[in-house]
This record gives structure tokens, C-alpha cells and sequence, in this order.
């Protein structure tokens, strides 16, 4: 039997957190940080449910923080097992998770220097030098590569798009006449990306765990680059500068892309392009090392000579001088800049330069979850707040769903169907409870699938 535990992204979209025991072992699949409300964040700081020595090893789906962020936590408490994932999220988790230490320790002197905190004084959840003592553990293994996390259970990851190096994870056991799999979905991606692959099918899944980020919602199919061109073109007419909150993984990289491949086609003007993030930068060259793992058209594109994150005028900011230097640019530009739902990072410095201006225009290119600064500015709140002050909402907003990672429900439902026989039962998760109770009904009325909405602790006997 198989006893799997929902320890996070129950009820909520964040903070991946999946305990598997089997045959004795503990596995924990992601170990993400909650976002977004302040009563989610405040689960950073609780115990963890167990006690982390205890875990034999955690298996990632991919590297976006809120499925690998709490490993430095674990680490320092005591977890010292494998970490399995891919090649490309173990690269990308090397400048993600220092990266996100280093802001914890930011968010910290910068509180204490303020004084908006009630914490006196207020201390990081972990440091950078923790975060870097997770990466020894890393264990990467190619796409399709069969491992053994624990014993009679054989595991693998196929490729789901989303970001670069995502995966679903399939744990088949081993020892049986009538072989059990269960399959964690992680993020899904997109069947049309502008850089990645589509996600590949599953077969003879018994068990699903599967994300619902996007249950209630479809993504605008009309989508195309001329939407992205209009918002540029109007943004420039209106005398200020655009600028695009973006996750430093994927989005970032997409969105470069796409404006280089505008420029190309003559449809936007050459400006100076922005990428303001040393983790984005990090990632860009990741991505460079990785073409492999991209779509066709952009292996194509790649082996005859173009440069494919490059817009004629990209500017590369990675000193802090250099972010401060962007606010003397009043005009005519594009800013890009981490993170992608304004929780934190130099987007936040840019945001308080640009909102209150009504030349200005702020592009939103993804999901922004609840209690995000994102989300109260795409709610249209007439102020946000950042450090310690409120800052007035002037600027022009806009938002392009087109450009968002996850798959919507029809896009998930499409490659459920391509299952070659009925689940026994699907677990939904990484969804608030909306999104969740939508996807459900849609499962129940397409398949008649036993579909459940999983609550946080709750756990589930499995025959496996």
C-alpha cells in the first residue's frame, strides 16, 4: 500500500508539498514555498510535518520556487537524501534557490532598516549559504531515464513544457503482477509554446495527481504576437515605458523571443529592451545550453545562426548600479524584470518608479495568484502596497494570457484524453478551491472519472 499525504498546494496554488510512503520509505515530491496571502507565507515558518531526516529522497517537477523553494529549509533540518530532476532543473535550481536566499536575507535588512516588521529583529528564512548547501544533493537524470528512489519503485520524468527541464513524474512499482503507476503532473505546459516542446502523453495511469491552476479559466485562443506588438507600439505612442513583471525562468526567456522575432517581422521598433534580473540573465544562459530541449522551430532557428533571446537593443542589467541607472530612462524602453507576480525582487523598485506615472504601462504575462501584489493591481486597487508605503496605481495596465505557461482546463482535459485507459482516481491540487471545484466538475462530466479536490494533511491509502 501506498499512503500519500497532501502537505501543500492544497487549496492553494503554491507550495508544492507531496509525501509518498512506500515499501518503508518516505519520498516527498517538490518542496515548494507558499505565496501569495500572508496566512500562506506564514506556513514557511511552521515545523515541517515531518521530520526531515526521515525523507529518503524528494523528487522535483521543476524548478519554479514554489516547488523547489523550501528545500533549503529541509536541508538545514536535517534532510540529506537525493534530490532527483532533470538535468535542466538541476542547472536552473544552481541559480534559483541561492538567488532566492539572497532575497530572503534582503527582505530582512531591509525590514529591519524600515521597521515594518514586527519581528525585532526580523531574520531571513534561510540564507544564500543555505540555499547553496541544498545543490550538492541534486541528483540529475535525462528525460525518459528510469531511477529507483526507493526499492521495488521505478520512477522517470517525461517532458510537460511549462518551463525548461519540466516534467511529470511516473512512479511505477516493480514487484507486482499488476504493476501500479502514479503519475504527479507537476505544472503543465502548453500544446503551442513560442520555445518549448508539448507535454507528452501518459499511459496506463492508475493514479493522477494533477495540477488545476487554470480549472475555471481558457486561455484566449485568438492569441497572437499582434497582441504583444499593439500593447509595445501603444506603449511607446503613450511617451513612457512598458514594463513586464516576468518570471526569471521561462516567461522571461519567451518573452524576449517573441520580441526579437517582432522586430524581425518589422511589426514593433527597435528600443533598448531591458532584462533586469541576475537570475533571469543566469537563466538566458541556461536556455542557450539547453536548446536541445526546446521546440523544433526553435532547434531550426538555432542551427542557422540566430540569436534567439536577442532583440537588437537588449541590455543585459546585472549590478545593482545598473538597475538604478534604468530609472534615468523616462521613455521609450522595455523593462523586464523578476518576479513575475511583484512578491519581491527588482521588479518591486521598478513598480514604485513607473506606477504612478500615467505615461507609463505595466504588462502582466501570467498567472498572479491571490494576495500578490499582481493580483491587487490587476483588481484595479487605486494604490499597492510596497515597502512600508502605498504607492498610487496611474499607470496603464494591461495583461496577455497568452503568454501564461500552465495549460487551461480544456488544454489539461485534451491530454487527460490521451490516457489509453480510465484512472482509478485523480487527486487535484495546485489550484485555489474555484479553480479546483471547476476542474473537478469538468473531469466528472467528460470521463466519469473518480475525482477528488485534495485538502492540505489530508492523506489517501492506495493500492500500490
Amino acid at each position: 500500500m501506498m499512503r500519500l499525504t497532501f502537505l501543500g498546494a492544497a487549496g492553494t496554488v503554491t507550495g508544492s508539498r507531496h509525501m509518498v510512503e512506500v515499501n518503508d520509505k518516505r519520498l516527498l515530491v517538490d518542496c515548494g514555498l507558499f505565496q501569495g496571502p500572508k496566512k500562506n507565507r506564514l506556513k514557511n515558518w511552521e515545523p515541517f510535518p515531518v521530520d526531515p531526516s526521515s525523507i529518503d529522497a524528494i523528487l522535483l517537477t521543476h524548478a519554479h520556487v514554489d516547488h523547489i523553494g523550501f528545500l533549503p529549509a529541509v536541508v538545514k533540518e536535517g534532510f540529506r537524501g537525493p534530490i532527483y530532476c532533470t538535468q535542466a532543473t538541476a542547472d536552473l535550481a544552481g541559480i534559483l534557490l541561492p538567488d532566492t536566499g539572497h532575497l530572503q536575507e534582503e527582505e530582512a535588512k531591509w525590514a529591519n532598516k524600515k521597521g515594518y516588521s514586527k519581528h525585532k529583529p526580523a531574520k531571513p528564512l534561510f540564507t544564500e549559504d543555505d540555499a547553496r548547501d541544498v545543490l550538492q544533493y541534486l541528483e540529475p537524470v535525462e528525460y525518459g531515464q528510469h531511477f529507483e528512489p526507493a526499492p521495488d519503485i521505478r520512477a522517470k520524468y517525461r517532458d510537460t513544457g511549462h518551463i525548461l527541464g519540466a516534467g511529470f513524474l511516473d512512479l511505477k512499482t516493480t514487484n507486482r503482477t499488476d504493476p501500479k503507476k502514479i503519475v504527479f503532473s507537476g505544472d503543465m505546459g502548453r500544446p503551442w509554446d513560442a520555445i518549448l516542446r508539448p507535454p507528452v502523453p501518459a499511459y496506463n495511469v492508475n493514479y493522477l495527481v494533477m495540477e488545476s491552476t487554470y480549472g475555471d479559466r481558457l486561455h484566449e485562443e485568438n492569441f497572437s504576437e499582434d497582441e504583444l506588438a499593439r500593447v509595445v507600439n501603444e506603449s511607446m505612442e503613450r511617451g513612457g515605458v512598458l514594463v513586464i513583471p516576468a518570471f526569471a525562468v521561462g516567461r522571461s526567456q519567451t518573452i524576449l523571443f517573441v520580441l526579437r522575432e517582432l522586430e524581425m517581422a518589422g511589426k514593433i521598433p527597435e528600443v533598448p529592451v531591458y532584462l533586469d534580473s541576475p537570475m533571469a540573465n543566469s537563466a538566458l544562459d541556461i536556455h542557450k545550453r539547453h536548446i536541445a530541449d526546446l521546440n523544433l522551430l526553435c532547434r531550426k532557428k538555432s542551427l542557422a545562426g540566430i540569436r534567439l533571446f536577442h532583440p537588437n537593443k537588449l541590455r543585459l542589467s546585472v549590478s545593482r548600479q545598473d538597475s538604478i541607472n534604468i530609472n534615468s530612462v523616462k521613455k521609450g524602453a522595455i523593462i523586464i524584470s523578476a518576479s513575475g507576480m511583484v512578491t519581491g525582487g527588482r521588479i518591486l523598485h521598478h513598480m514604485k518608479e513607473r506606477l504612478p506615472g500615467k505615461e507609463h504601462t505595466i504588462l502582466f504575462i501570467g498567472y498572479q495568484a491571490e494576495g500578490t501584489r499582481g493580483r491587487t493591481i490587476l483588481e484595479g486597487k487605486e494604490s499597492v502596497k510596497m515597502f512600508g508605503h502605498e504607492v498610487p496605481v496611474n499607470a496603464k495596465i494591461e495583461r496577455i494570457e497568452g503568454f501564461s505557461g500552465h495549460a487551461d482546463y480544456r488544454e489539461m482535459m485534451a491530454w487527460m484524453m490521451g490516457f489509453n485507459r480510465d484512472p482509478e482516481r485523480i487527486f487535484l491540487v495546485h489550484g485555489e478551491p474555484e479553480a479546483a471545484n471547476a476542474m473537478a466538475g469538468h473531469i466528472r462530466k467528460q470521463f466519469k472519472w473518480d475525482v477528488t479536490v485534495a485538502e492540505e494533511d489530508e492523506h489517501v491509502m492506495l493500492e500500490f
